[in-house]
């Protein structure tokens, strides 16, 4: 069987001299062999100016409720006053509750208007928001309902715990909430796990459920109102939908419709492999060069975790590659994957791709492992000859991940390559390599090129601050973060 056939087939991994240069006929015959069209992601209406008026419209239908239920007549005493701030905290921090999940659904519209960085931004300060309202919401319908008896707030509180249940589940809830808040905490994000992180997170689902249990029993919208309770109860349908769709429905049907398995781990560097995964109809997923897929390795300790990967060579309808570096006990045991582990995969998500450009010229910015993505975006983006320009990032050369195959495509597609490597501080590199001045000489006109960047969180925040003022305009610049 040739070499074309065996790729596939999916019994080898494509060899690493795919993009090798014009002596290598059977490389060239190999990279023809597996090159298919794809579907494109499809491209949706819906505008973030929707999405924020739709949930500004519901924000005032809940307020125009509690005036209906008469929550300005509390008003005339300091106990109904406490009482009243108390109600229209648990309403809108109820409704952030529900917007918090909804963020975080993998709805296909919303991560094609707002992207993976955004919506996590809105999710982050949405959730601190959320239990701030809630923690005001407990300690001000405590006070209210301690001094309208005259026992107390302490008092009211142990009353509130032992008497009523329905007050200890809202309690309990408001705890999770709590919880989930204190480990989204940068300092906490950064000494946890990612496990750790997801799993606390998932506390989530049952703070939200245990906090509609207290509203049903409770909850004046809900004791008074049918209308009321009919609105609110569709809120919380339309919340569970998009879950339910995208992160249940979307990973099964994913599975079963491409039946992804491991076919081969290629070693590419010190602690970084690349992982082909072949499956059936690859040609008829639509996905494109930059985005990203959220992986499950279906083996007996690896079933229960899911991390996010770019895939890191151009969709071609034969496979996908996905290139892990150990950055820790899970990234560690992925350099051993077998080959026919079954994988379940989510997505594909991520926005950092050719659909976003508006600039003929083009610049990629990468440093460690944030290469991936961009090195399918070279591969993959539409451009003529000397329209594309790699800048790579590196402390060391052996972290120089696909070096070979990058001046392979440059070759190729004409691009220009620069490679950036050396600790800062060092004779070597004494200054910022990504600093303005930096990125000026070696792109003279970045100000009118899209540029696109990955790479680890504080590398991306300087090469937003350089190219701010470089005068380049947001619209110009791609990136996404894999930080939780």
């Amino acid at each position: 069987m040739t070499t074309s056939a065996r790729i596939a087939e999916g019994q080898i991994a494509p060899p690493r001299s795919l993009h090798a240069g014009p002596g290598d006929p059977e490389a060239r015959a190999a990279a023809a062999a597996v090159r298919r069209r794809v579907p494109q992601p499809r491209v949706w209406g819906l505008r973030a100016s929707d999405a924020y008026a739709l949930a500004a419209l519901n924000a005032l239908v809940i307020g125009a409720m509690w005036l209906r239920h008469g929550g300005l007549d509390r008003l005339t005493t300091t106990s109904g006053t406490f009482m009243a701030l108390g109600q229209l905290m648990a309403l809108y921090g109820t409704f952030l509750a529900l917007i918090q999940l909804v963020l975080v659904s993998r709805s296909p519209y919303l991560e094609q208007v707002f992207g993976t960085d955004r919506l996590l931004w809105l999710h982050r300060w949405g959730g601190f928001a959320t239990v701030w309202l809630l923690v005001g919401h407990f300690v001000f319908t405590t006070i209210g309902y301690g001094m309208g008896d005259g026992s107390g707030a302490v008092a009211e509180f142990v009353t509130f715990l032992t008497v009523y249940p329905w007050v200890l589940w809202a309690f309990v809830a408001l705890v999770l909430f709590v919880l989930v808040a204190v480990s989204s905490i940068r300092a906490s994000r950064r000494a946890l796990p990612y496990g750790t992180w997801y799993g606390i997170h998932l506390l989530m689902y049952a703070a939200v459920a245990l906090a509609f249990l207290h509203q049903l029993m409770v909850g004046s919208d809900f004791v008074h109102d049918q209308l009321a309770r009919l609105y609110w109860v569709g809120l919380y349908v339309l919340t569970i939908g998009p879950i339910l769709a995208w992160r249940i429905g979307g990973p099964l049907l994913l599975s079963a419709r491409h039946r992804l398995r491991v076919a081969n781990v290629v070693r590419e560097g010190p602690g970084v492999v690349s992982i082909y995964l072949t499956g059936r109809d690859l040609d008829r997923l639509a996905v494109r060069a930059g985005q990203w897929f959220i992986l499950r390795f279906l083996t007996r300790d690896g079933w229960y975790r899911a991390h996010p990967f770019s895939i890191s060579a151009a969709p071609n309808g034969r496979y996908l590659r996905f290139t892990v570096k150990a950055l820790g006990d899970y990234t560690s045991h992925l350099q051993r994957v077998r080959a026919g582990t079954a994988v379940m995969a989510e997505g594909p998500y991520g926005i950092m791709t050719g659909a976003n450009r508006s600039r003929r010229r083009t610049v990629l910015i990468g440093g460690g492992i944030g290469i991936t993505p961009l090195r399918a975006l070279l591969e993959e983006l539409p451009a003529e000859p000397g329209a594309l320009t790699l800048i790579y990032r590196a402390s060391r050369p052996e972290d120089l991940v696909f070096r070979e195959e990058l001046e392979a495509l440059a070759r190729t597609r004409r691009a220009a390559v620069h490679y950036l490597v050396g600790k800062r501080g060092t004779p070597q590199m004494p200054a910022n390599p990504l600093r303005a001045s930096a990125l000026r000489s070696l792109v003279p006109h970045i100000e009118r090129c899209d540029v696109y960047v990955c790479g680890p969180e504080a590398m991306i925040d300087g090469v937003h601050r350089a190219l701010r003022t470089l005068d380049v305009p947001a619209s110009q610049i791609h990136a996404e973060r894999f930080a939780y």
